[in-house]
């Protein structure tokens, strides 16, 4: 049995500690979910799992042979490879295995072989040969049909480029072509991101089937509980093990929360007190021993800190600039790439304070509406109108190439925003969860949740009054989410916005 197992992984980016003395054994029969906020160390914990960075101290040991597979949760395929061409990228392990197969057959048919040598030709002949049986090489052409297919992929997309492929769409290739590895261990960061509720049931099914490990990050609750019996919970540097469903670990999480939340009260209101005694009696002599003891009681209390996500800010964002009543008009809008026609005659009238949901499967042609009615892409026919004093926020789905280098978070949101809300910057980054020394991590050790928090937070900030959000909620955990919607339910300008998440359109849109 294939086993991977972590020893006291340490991992630190500055003086902040990622992982601290984290340790796990996965084995193929292991059916796990991450849990844990973003930014917590999720996604570090599966790059030092798939040997992808090296912890600071500490070590993953994985049994001889092992293969690991790893889904990041952004990734663009720039190639001009065809979709079929790019999914037999998938197997170019298990063509080295095949040439090296061969190579052996040819060396057997030579006569006047040793026999200890053939004999242990023979055996890894067998292994070779057992290997890719396993794996399904001879069959590889049904096994790509049948995955792209449960992904959503038809007959006629095989042939396309990769690269004429939405964002969702490339990382659903990405996420075949790691299915079609074969691997030992599936480790798959935010799978169900850009994926419409079929595709998420077949990719339960394909994982319940699957003969190997699993670890997965998903901000789906239904998927988790359906695919996973175990959670292992990153909070504070430390990695805890929970046996049970995820609505389960839920149900503890939340009784966890309040039992902290209570004793942090009571704390809070016996500190107070003796406080005020100390404040009180401070100088009259006759009290020196009893405001002394109390003084030296407070020094050494241990006290109990409310974790940083239970921390809610209110906040409130400058009100966007006034527009005219007709913001923007689409009429008879198209647009083409190649032969492949995403949007024919498409009207559309947005009026101020309007808040329109966008929705569709993917390749529908949600976003490259969004960057019609950004001006992004012009390349449309039709007629686009925009009114007057318009002033556009955009928030598309491929923005990490924005956000990298060794700049701070703080930094780079003063760099976006207007000298006027400098001094309010760290409330605004509070009440996006990026509390104390936070705000001066490098963009560079950001998790995907935290960049797009990062991006939301610059969005919000500016004089604009027509919000154009692409997937705003893509990579955001639950508490993220709820910050979201609280401040674009305040937001006082127009907004079109595409989601796939039901609870989030209906809170939201009002078309």
């Amino acid at each position: 049995m294939h086993t991977v197992s972590a020893q006291n992984l340490c991992l630190a980016y500055g003086d902040r500690d990622i992982l601290n003395g984290a340790s796990f054994t996965m084995d193929s029969s292991s059916r796990i979910a991450l849990a844990g906020a973003n930014g917590s160390g999720k996604s570090t914990l599966m790059k030092l799992t798939s040997g992808l960075i090296e912890p600071d101290s500490g070590s993953v040991q994985v049994s001889r042979g092992t293969v690991i597979s790893y889904l990041p949760q952004s990734l663009e395929l720039r190639s001009s490879s065809s979709l079929y061409e790019e999914a037999q990228r998938a197997f170019f392990r298990l063509h080295d295995v095949a040439k090296r197969k061969e190579h052996i057959e040819h060396r057997l048919a030579l006569p006047d072989q040793d026999a200890s040598r053939t004999a242990a030709l023979i055996r890894e002949h067998d292994e070779f040969q057992e290997l890719l049986l396993h794996a399904g090489y001879y069959d590889r052409d049904r096994t790509i049909y049948a995955v792209l297919q449960g992904l959503g992929f038809t007959k006629t997309d095989l042939h396309r480029p990769c690269r004429e492929f939405s964002g969702g769409w490339q990382m659903r290739i990405s996420l075949a072509k790691i299915l079609l590895e074969s691997p030992d261990f599936l480790l798959l960061d935010e799978p169900t991101n850009y994926l419409d509720i079929e595709a998420r049931l077949w990719l339960h099914r394909y994982l319940a089937d699957f003969n190997g490990g699993v670890m997965v990050v998903s901000h789906d609750k239904q998927f988790l509980d359906d695919t996973c019996s175990e959670v292992f919970s990153v909070f504070n540097a430390s990695l805890t093990r929970f046996t049970g469903k995820w609505s389960s670990f839920e149900q503890f999480q939340r009784e966890e929360e309040a039992r902290i939340r209570k004793a942090h009260a009571l704390q809070q209101q016996e500190i107070k007190r003796i406080e005020q005694f100390i404040e009180r009696f401070r100088y009259k002599d006759s009290k020196a021993p009893q405001v002394q003891s109390r003084v030296k009681y407070l020094e050494k209390l241990e006290r109990i800190e409310l974790p940083a996500h239970l921390h809610r800010i209110s906040f409130s964002f400058p009100d966007a600039p006034r527009s005219g009543r007709e913001v923007l008009s689409l009429h008879e809008v198209g647009r083409s790439y190649g032969e492949n026609n995403v949007l024919s005659s498409f009207s559309l009238d947005i009026r101020r304070g309007d808040t329109v949901a966008v929705t569709g499967k993917n390749g529908a042609g949600k976003s490259t509406l969004m960057r019609i009615i950004a001006g992004i892409d012009d390349e449309h026919t039709g007629e686009k109108k925009t009114g007057t004093g318009v002033r556009i926020g955009y928030y598309r789905q491929d923005f990490e190439d924005e956000l990298r280098g060794t700049r701070s978070i703080y930094d780079e949101v003063a760099a976006h925003v207007e000298t006027s809300l400098i001094p309010s910057l760290r409330g605004y980054l509070g009440a996006f969860l990026f509390h104390g020394d936070d705000i001066y991590k490098p963009l560079d050790v950001l998790s995907g949740g935290e960049k797009s928090r990062v991006q939301l937070v610059k969005l919000l900030l500016q004089p604009t009054n027509l919000l154009i959000l692409d997937e705003p909620t893509n990579h955001l955990d639950m508490m993220s989410k709820e910050i979201l919607l609280e401040a674009l339910s305040s937001y006082t300008g127009t907004m079109v916005f595409v989601s796939h998440d039901l609870a989030f359109i209906r809170e939201l849109a009002d078309r």
